[in-house]
């Protein structure tokens, strides 16, 4: 019994010191609320703080820096001008619904240390787009560079040209080059254009200036005119027409315009192994007096890519056709190569001396020639590669 009361004790005594013990903060937890509790305060505080600045920063960007309409990705037109100031950019922005409030954006590319950046050209903005998004696009530039590369491959017609420089973008459609190269008045100053608007049949030719848009790369401003590249490409000729190539066509009897007339036949005709080749089939054909009977000139005038001509095709009524018409033709049928001007000038002396007058294609494919003397070896030829001819055209749907 006394053992009982004794434990009783001892229990009552560990009450009153645990009660102690909490009124003078002797739990050893104590210390730790009392370090932790300043912290906890301020990271209520803090994310309270924060909470609100994200509140607030939502409502500012909703107002002035979000997209118009998120939901409207429909491409908008813009232009910036050359020589535009950042406010009359903000302000052209508001007024094309594709900003909120131009004094901000004004601000905010200020800020940002942008404004000055800015470039001018034509964009293709959206709705849908941030300011920052606008802004960026801006700075970056319209995705068109200043300058570009243009290669003219050898053989291209005026046409062909005209083409390839609205697929690069350099030019907007082929109207205008086109029609600068049909009359050439724009160029009588260059001596070679001069002397072909001058002659007799300048008005029989399908393009004045076709065989001298000099076939090259060239770095172009992406902004040029069909006027500038035209310039361009007429004093590269210029330029590359050396002083002794006059001297070489005098003493062959020709002109420059003749050579370069028969430079874009041997272009279309031949691979450049063989330009000499059939540059003095050619010339013989020319000493001789017969007609040259190129298909490439045919092809020029009624623009078809078969092998195999039938009589209509051959009896086109054209001054650039060299079965119904003598000598060549009225004009260059394309742009040639400058290697294909020197074959014009320089055939192959011994293809001259054997008095070689014919050639056709042996391979569609490789481009390779047959070369004979006389009628006969050449229609033994034609017979021989005729169906191989045949068979090209009707893989291609050309028959």
């Amino acid at each position: 019994m006394a053992k009982k009361i004794k434990k009783k004790r001892r229990t009552e005594l560990t009450e009153h010191e645990l009660h102690e013990r909490r009124r003078y903060g002797f739990f050893w937890y104590d210390w730790i609320w009392r370090a932790l509790r300043p912290v906890l305060v301020f990271l209520t505080s803090f994310v309270i703080v924060c909470g609100a600045v994200y509140t607030l920063w939502v409502q500012v960007d909703g107002m002035f820096f979000a997209p118009v309409d998120e939901k409207d990705e429909s491409t908008v037109a813009f232009e910036v001008a050359s020589g535009s100031s950042l406010s009359t950019v903000s302000r052209n922005l508001e007024s094309a619904g594709l900003i909120h409030n131009h004094t901000v954006f004004k601000y905010m590319a200020d800020f940002m240390g942008m404004g000055q950046k800015i470039q001018s050209g034509d964009y293709e903005l959206s709705r849908s787009m941030s300011a920052t998004e606008i802004l960026d696009q801006l700075i970056s530039g319209d995705g068109k560079p200043l300058t570009a590369k243009i290669t003219i491959i050898p053989g291209w017609t005026i046409e062909n040209i005209a083409d390839y420089l609205v697929q690069q973008k350099i030019l907007s459609s082929t109207e205008e080059f086109l029609s600068l190269c049909r009359t050439g008045e724009s160029y009588s100053g260059y001596y070679f254009i001069e002397e072909i608007l001058a002659e007799e049949d300048a008005s029989q030719r399908i393009y004045a200036l076709e065989g001298y848009l000099s076939p090259n790369t060239y770095e172009v401003y992406t902004s040029s005119s069909a006027d500038t590249i035209i310039k361009r490409l007429l004093s590269q000729t210029e330029a590359a027409y050396l002083i002794g190539y006059d001297e070489r066509a005098d003493e062959l009897g020709m002109t420059m315009d003749e050579v370069f007339t028969l430079a874009s036949m041997i272009e279309k005709e031949a691979k450049t192994a063989d330009f000499a080749k059939v540059s003095a089939v050619f010339h013989n054909r020319l000493k001789q007096g017969m007609t040259l009977g190129s298909d490439v000139t045919v092809k020029y005038v009624s623009g078809s890519q078969k092998m195999v001509l039938n009589d209509t095709d051959l009896a086109v009524d054209s001054p650039y056709n060299t079965y119904t018409h003598s000598g060549l033709p009225v004009g260059p049928i394309c742009n040639p190569s400058m290697d294909a001007i020197v074959a014009a000038l320089y055939p192959d002396e011994q293809y001259v001396a054997q008095k070689y007058l014919y050639f056709c294609s042996t391979d569609p494919d490789s481009g390779s020639l047959h070369f004979s003397k006389t009628l006969e070896e050449h229609n033994a030829a034609v017979a021989m590669y005729r169906p191989l001819w045949e068979e090209y055209d009707k893989s291609r749907g050309l028959n």
